[in-house]
This record gives C-alpha cells, structure tokens and sequence, in this order.
C-alpha cells in the first residue's frame, strides 16, 4: 500500500513540474524514473514515468510521435539505469545516473528531431547542429535530474536509515 501511495505521489510530481512554470527541462520527470528503477518493482518503475509523461501529454499536446517516442524511451532507459544501480546506492552512482540519464535523453531525443523533424538538414551537420542547439535543454535537464535526484533520492535515503533508529513504542 505505501508503495502505492508512493507511486501516485511521484506521478503528481511529475505531472506538476511540467505545468509550473520552469526553465526548459528542468522537470522532475528524469529523476522520477532513476528513483522509480532504484525504489519500485519493474512493473511500477517502467510504468511510472511513462503513466506520468501520458497525463501532462494530454493537457500540454502530442505531437511528432516518432519524436514522442525518443521521449518516452529516454525516460524508459532512465528507468533500466536505476534498476541496474538498485544495489549501488551511492553518492557518486547517484550523480553519475542523473547524469547519464539526462544524457541518454539528449542524444536520443535530439537525433529523434534531426531524423523525423524539418529544422535540420538530415546530413551530419545537421545532426550536430541539432545537439549544438540543444546544449541549454541538456544543462537544464542535467540541472533538474541532479536537483530532484538530490531531494527524491537523498530524503528517501535519509527517511530509510532515519525509520530504524525510531523505536514504535514511543510514537502515540
């Protein structure tokens, strides 16, 4: 049940942070889907993130679903990034997972609006110059993963190894 409790929580943060005004990509939806491959069962954590991205789809507009696509696989791969971190929980595997996550997001998806969109020439100049113009979406996706992974991840670690030391006896 906690865990179900957890999982609506996160899908509600995620959704919340893309409708609130933000920098581009500075959204909690990256971390949501490393914390989810760290903390949830592989049926919660691969839906997570997806379940989430749906609902703010609906309200914010699809569109390219080859582009879209690239999106949801990016948050997907962030999700199997956790999972194959869930007995590595440290510090610097934390970082290195929002920062790998943020990054397998910006190739994936910037290779997807080289490939299937009409802003770039489809030669490798034009995929460089997709990247290139994606360096302030990468910065602030980075950014975002870092800081929601810090509060998401590092206050559950901080409640979990708080949660022995409180003994049930003297909670009224």
């Amino acid at each position: 049940m906690q865990k179900n409790i957890l999982t609506y929580l996160l899908i509600i943060l995620a959704v919340a942070t893309r409708f609130v005004p933000h920098p581009a990509n500075f959204t909690a939806i990256g971390a949501i889907a490393l914390f989810s491959g760290l903390y949830l069962n592989k049926k919660q954590s691969l839906a997570l993130p997806l379940i989430a991205m749906f609902i703010s789809d609906i309200f914010i507009g699809f569109y390219s679903p080859y582009i879209m696509g690239s999106v949801y696989l990016g948050f997907t791969l962030t999700v199997l990034l956790g999972q194959y971190l869930k007995n590595k929980i440290q510090f610097g595997n934390i970082v290195l997972g929002a920062v790998a996550g943020s990054t397998i997001f910006f190739l994936l998806t910037n290779t997807a609006v080289w490939a299937f969109g009409t802003m770039y020439t489809h030669n490798l100049f034009g995929l460089f110059q997709s990247y290139y113009m994606a360096l302030p979406f990468w910065r602030n996706e980075i950014l975002g993963n870092l800081f929601y992974s810090g509060i998401l991840i590092g206050g559950y670690e901080m409640i979990k190894n708080l949660a022995p030391q409180t003994n049930s006896a003297t909670i009224k």
